[in-house]
This record gives structure tokens, sequence and C-alpha cells, in this order.
């Protein structure tokens, strides 16, 4: 399965999303790759440091996406695809090749306002692949005392676009991980609230069959 982590706009949260994502399906007993679609290749280096032995490929355009995307998730259970924040043809490339799409957001109506241009993406590729891939709003950097509004979800409904229940959270704990080269799960400074959210979101973001049949046989 191929996910792409996808947004145009940057400072979303896009490879703090991505580095936690693969580091937690592997850590389940998944097969994983993780594809830096990103020209400054901040998350292959930032996963390089927490699970050495996790596979990643630089993929510097859109051609080198078409190209190989498709061999790469033959190869493993995931691909984790980290997007670039601003080039619009890797991005559509990305989505033409994902078999699914997180699209993380900061959690205000303008950012949500601001999602029309990958939402438009979004629709092209599930138009030429016939409703793949389907895509969901991951909200980022969200205060503590936030609660999702109605506004919010009306807006992410009129982008035909589902919204995770859960958040994550704006805590320095996030901020501190790619300069300490870690995650969130290995940090000095553990925060377990940080932990448990990102447990709960991709749990509720991940087709949970997969996840299950897998630790059932690392398990066995």
């Amino acid at each position: 399965m191929i996910i792409a982590i996808a947004n145009n706009k940057g400072g979303v949260g896009k490879s703090t999303l991505a580095v936690h994502l693969a580091t937690w399906l592997h850590r389940r007993g998944c097969s994983v790759i993780l594809a830096d679609c990103d020209t400054q290749q901040s998350s292959s280096e930032w996963i390089g440091e927490v699970e050495p032995s996790l596979r990643t490929v630089t993929l510097r355009d859109a051609d080198e996406i078409l190209d190989e995307l498709p061999s790469l998730g033959a190869e493993v259970d995931f691909v984790i695809a980290d997007g670039p924040g601003s080039n619009t043809e890797t991005s559509r490339a990305l989505l033409l090749r994902a078999d699914a799409a997180i699209v993380p957001c900061k959690a205000s109506m303008l950012e949500v306002r601001a999602l029309a241009r990958v939402t438009d993406l979004v629709r092209q590729a599930q138009d030429i692949r016939g409703g793949t891939p389907p895509a969901i709003i991951a909200l980022s950097m969200v205060g503590k005392h936030y609660r999702l509004t109605r506004d919010m979800k009306d807006a992410a409904a009129a982008l035909s676009l589902v919204v995770a229940e859960t958040p994550v959270t704006l805590r320095q704990i996030y901020a501190d991980a790619p300069g300490q080269g870690s995650v969130v799960w290995d940090m000095k400074t553990r925060n377990h609230a940080a932990a448990d959210e990102l447990d709960q979101l991709f749990a509720e973001i991940l087709p949970g069959s997969l996840i299950t049949s897998t630790e059932k046989e690392t398990t066995a």
C-alpha cells in the first residue's frame, strides 16, 4: 500500500507524520519504505537516525515518482511517501500513484480553505483512477483546548474530504524530535500524551486488518 502525505503548503507537519507513521508501521512488523519526494530530503535524513534498518528512497521529480513508486509498492507492505511543500507536478504524480492520501492541515478555517489546491489534485487523481486515492485530513499543530468546529467539518465536507477524529496537538516534543534524531516514543523527555495521540491517529486512519494480520504473524 502506497500512502502519500500530501499538501502543497509547507510547515503543516508532513515530515513529522511521515517519519512517525513509517516508524510506527516498521515497529509493528510491517515491511516499509520511506519515499522522500521533497527536495529538502529532511524525512529520509531524520528516519535514518531513528531506524537505520528502514529503507529510504529519494524520488526527485514527477517522472521518478511515476516510474518507480509502483515497483516500490510491490516490494513491501507499505510505502510512506513524503510529498513536497510546493511542487504541484510532483504532488500530482504522487497522488496518481498512491493508494491512499493523508493531508496534514493546521486547525484553522483559513488553513482548511487553503486546501482547495491540493483537493483539486486529489480530485483529478480520483477522476482518472475511479475514486483512488481516498484522502483524509489529519489536523496538526492543534491547540490543547481545540475543538473541531462545525464550520471546519462543513468546509472539509465541501471539499469531499473527511477529517480524522484524532488531532496532532501542538507540543514542543514534535519540534524537538528531528534535532534529536528521534521519535516521540523514544525521547528522553517522553511525552506519553504525544505518543498516545499518534498511536490513536494511525490506528484510526490505517486499514486495521492489515496491521492486525501482520502483528499476528510477527507474534506467532
